[in-house]
């Protein structure tokens, strides 16, 4: 059977396209290409099935959300939060897996935080 080998990319509409991707690049160091080709670094990917009724990605209207790895949760909510970003206040641990902390991009998707335990 032929399988998938990776992500091979995540598209989001944009009232703003530039301003966004530009967001990206400031608040997280997403280093994309003028293609929008960005080189991450090998780790962990996680694929995984939402009940429909779930609050986990925020808005009810958001159908999916974007999760980056991180080396360092703490450092990364106190850059976004000195960069005027909407930080989630609460973080999460679970056991065996990491941690976790949530910020919404200018256009209001949420995305996730992951420091791999």
């Amino acid at each position: 059977m032929e399988r998938v080998v990776g992500i091979g990319g995540y598209f989001v509409r944009a009232t703003d396209p530039e301003a966004l991707k530009a967001w990206y690049q400031d608040h997280l160091g997403l280093g994309a290409d003028e293609h929008g080709v960005w080189q991450q670094e090998l780790g962990p990917t996680v694929f995984a099935a939402f009940d429909s009724g779930t609050d986990y990605f925020g808005s009810r209207a958001q159908q999916t959300m974007l999760n980056f790895r991180v080396r360092d949760l703490d450092a990364m909510l106190a850059q976004l939060r000195a960069g005027g970003a909407d930080v989630a206040e609460e973080t999460q641990e679970m056991d065996g897996v990491g941690r976790f902390g949530w910020v919404s991009d200018p256009e209001g998707n949420r995305i996730e935080l992951w420091q791999p335990a």
